[in-house]
């Protein structure tokens, strides 16, 4: 089970850390029980962040039988994508 108050906590690391691609290491150094996983935003079609942030959404995970998927339950949730989100140039 993944809570507000975790989420609102990994937010919160992600915004003074920065995202990029050594971001999961350091939120699994602090929250060792949970799944972290780094993407880029427009990488992932399928799911709804769970969090929208200006250079990172937060998604939802659930592992089970050896596959992960997206989840919007936070009951259910096991882990946490943080995926960036790159500005275009217009």
């Amino acid at each position: 089970m993944i809570d507000a108050a975790l989420l609102d906590d990994v937010a919160g690391e992600v915004s003074a850390q920065g995202p990029g691609e050594e971001i999961s290491a350091y939120l699994r150094s602090k929250w060792p029980k949970v799944h972290f996983t780094y993407c880029q935003d427009d990488d992932i079609t399928t799911a709804q962040p769970i969090r929208e942030h200006k250079t990172f959404n937060l998604y939802l995970v659930v592992g089970g039988e050896g596959c992960i998927s997206f989840t919007s339950s936070e009951q259910t949730a096991t882990g946490i994508v943080v995926a960036e989100v790159e500005e275009w140039e217009e």
